[in-house]
């Protein structure tokens, strides 16, 4: 009587009521735990189906053979040859999965790659389709929209030259008006007010008079009294603002969703929506009635003010970051993520010059003096000033080292003065045209994300990223 499973006879024999075959107790209990089946039939077993077998307690006999030394010898070689032969398996079976292993590798790095160059392919389809979807009609994707060029209505570039034949007819013989700042008034600038506006991630900041206008990308503007400290009105956007421009009685605010909205004592008048991607800057003509905006769809949209329609429109190689219209009103500047500076003609939008800074251009600020152009790229602690009347090299009249990131940069009126702001604080450079170099007069480390002159340039108005209103001046 032999296990069924060992083949050897149990010492705790049981018999299954199914089969009939006689198994040793712990191992078809262990079988059944296990498989829940009988091992010889594949039938349903449970332990209820064990039947034990009572008998005569049995002396395990020795085999035969292992009863001599032959025998034992012969045992012995068996086990070995099998052992060689399991590990012979082992090792060929490794290889093999080295080799699956190998190939599912290189199948996924294929995929990956593929994955890599099919989302690439989209992210190019998808900006070619914004630029043909911007351009009226346009089917010719990014070349189209690069040459697709809109000039002003007659009527405009008439405004334009005569804005620009008047302003410049007399801007050498201009004198500093009278009760404008000096520098000693500028050196004893300090902290004359400092306000905290209900206006969280402020991006931008525009005066008209005595009032300042501000702009945050919660969708929030407000209306500061520089000379009450105090905060007028809270306009509703309702969009991210990414720049204010305050251009007579009308208030301009651009978004992120490419929209240039309009406001007339706090209420909304018009709203634009002419960029495919985020509006990043607004500029106002110096004749009054023609806004300039660029965006990160390429697109210098220039507006009539008067209507609150398009009225020319140009693309170019690159994302706009900012801009900037000549106090003349002849030229109009644009920064691009390339670190290009492209310089078009208002008229026709055709492009007249280029600068190039190296890095995304953050801030544009042309000189009343009509040839001077400050700029600084992202993330530089230089400001470059470019003489218009050069080309190439030769056009960087001056780099200012202001020791920090500037986010914003302010000529005053007479062109005497450039104002910094930036994350490490504010500085004021002075040109002295006499001596023909330049200082710095003032120095604040109140962080800004953008600064601008009061009137007469007694005061200096900057805002922070919280909000944060500070209002610098001389001592009476």
């Amino acid at each position: 009587m032999l296990c069924g499973i060992s083949g050897e006879a149990p010492q705790e024999p049981v018999v299954s009521k199914k089969s009939g075959v006689v198994y040793e107790k712990r191992l078809i209990e262990q079988y059944v735990n296990e498989n829940g089946t009988e091992p010889s039939t594949g039938e349903a077993l449970t332990a209820e189906d064990l039947l034990p077998i009572k008998s005569s307690a049995i002396v395990r006999p020795r085999p035969p053979t292992l009863t001599s030394i032959p025998a034992l010898l012969a045992t012995f070689q068996n086990e070995w040859d099998t052992l060689a032969l399991e590990t012979y398996n082992l090792k060929e079976q490794l290889a093999r999965t080295r080799e699956e292993l190998a190939t599912a590798l290189y199948q996924h790095d294929a995929a990956v790659r593929v994955v890599a160059r099919l989302t690439r392919e989209r992210d190019e389809a998808r900006d070619a389709l914004s630029k043909v979807a911007v351009t009226d009609g346009a089917t010719n994707g990014d070349e189209m929209a690069v040459d697709s060029v809109e000039a002003l209505p007659e009527d405009l570039a008439e405004r334009v030259d005569e804005t620009h034949q008047s302003l410049s007819k007399g801007r050498k013989k201009r004198p500093v008006p009278q009760g404008w700042v000096t520098a000693d008034e500028i050196s004893a600038f300090e902290s004359e007010a400092s306000n905290s506006l209900p206006l969280s991630q402020a991006t931008s900041l525009s005066l008209e008079g005595d009032y300042a206008a501000l702009g945050g990308l919660n969708g929030e503007a407000a209306i500061y009294s520089v000379q009450a400290d105090t905060l007028e009105l809270q306009v509703a956007v309702n969009e991210p603002v990414t720049d204010t421009l305050w251009s007579g009685v009308k208030l301009f605010f651009a978004t992120s969703k490419g929209s240039v909205k309009a406001y007339e004592a706090g209420n909304e008048v018009a709203a634009l929506s002419e960029h495919a991607g985020p509006a990043t800057a607004l500029s106002a003509h110096p004749g009054g009635q023609i806004l300039g905006s660029v965006g990160t769809d390429k697109a210098v949209v220039l507006y009539d003010t008067e209507t609150m329609k398009r009225v020319s429109r140009a693309y170019t190689d690159a994302s706009l970051t900012t801009c900037a219209f000549h106090p003349d009103g002849h030229l109009f500047a644009a920064g691009t993520v390339t670190g290009d500076i492209k310089l078009f003609m208002t008229k026709t939008l055709e492009q007249a010059a280029a600068f190039k800074l190296g890095a995304p251009v953050q801030a544009l600020a042309f000189s009343e003096n009509g040839f001077w152009l400050a700029a600084t790229a992202k993330g530089q602690t230089t400001v470059t000033v470019f003489d218009l009347r050069k080309e190439g090299d030769a056009a960087t009249a001056k780099v200012l080292e202001v020791g920090g990131p500037v986010q914003s940069l302010a000529w005053d009126y007479t062109g005497q003065y450039l104002a910094t702001g930036g994350a490490s604080g504010i500085t004021i450079q002075q040109y002295a045209k006499s001596s023909k170099k330049w200082s710095e007069p003032f120095r604040n480390s109140v962080p800004a994300v953008a600064v601008r002159w009061a009137a007469s340039a007694k005061k200096l108005v900057a805002v922070n990223g919280e909000g944060v209103v500070s209002v610098f001046g001389a001592k009476a």
